[in-house]
């Protein structure tokens, strides 16, 4: 039992630092190197000064559902890790951790949602930035893929979960 609940929280801190970071970094959409888009930011990097220069990316009503969905992911997890913590301590023997993995599979739900809404439409996020075809999806949009399983999973870990002695 105590490897499993090692486990479980394991999972959870992984996928909630991956999920930070899918959510802050810089790398939504890259074109060659040298410009990046996020859910925030459109930088390009400056060879003169080497340094990045970023604007404000410019909002449009799906960037701002990604963002929304990607913030509100974030929250339900780390809500989660807290409400795991709250209940290892206070909960009776025997009872599950229903509430626990609801919010992780709330979690993955709205960064499946968030992103699908960027792969369908990236032109519409993207609008003013360089031509679609010279670029690729970035490691972040990756990450935030890579988190959907990995918070349903847990999700259905801690629902399945029950506390024991």
């Amino acid at each position: 039992m105590a490897y499993l609940l090692m486990f479980v929280t394991l999972l959870h801190l992984i996928t909630l630092a991956i999920l930070f970071i899918a959510t802050m970094e810089k790398s939504w959409w890259v074109w060659d190197g040298m410009e990046n888009s996020d859910l925030w930011y459109n930088c390009r990097f400056d060879n003169f000064t080497e340094t990045w220069l970023c604007a404000s990316s410019k909002e449009t009503d799906w960037l701002k559902a990604v963002q929304v969905l990607m913030v509100l992911s974030v929250v339900f997890s780390s809500v989660s890790f807290l409400v795991f913590l709250g209940q290892l301590f206070t909960m009776s023997k025997g009872g599950l951790f229903y509430f626990t993995g609801l919010c992780q599979v709330f979690a993955g739900l709205a960064a499946f949602s968030a992103a699908l809404i960027y792969t369908l439409h990236k032109k519409e996020i993207l609008q003013d930035s360089r031509e679609l075809t010279s670029g690729h999806f970035g490691y972040c949009f990756i990450l935030a893929w890579v988190c959907v399983p990995l918070l349903l999973c847990s999700g259905v870990i801690y629902i399945h979960l029950r506390k024991k002695e």
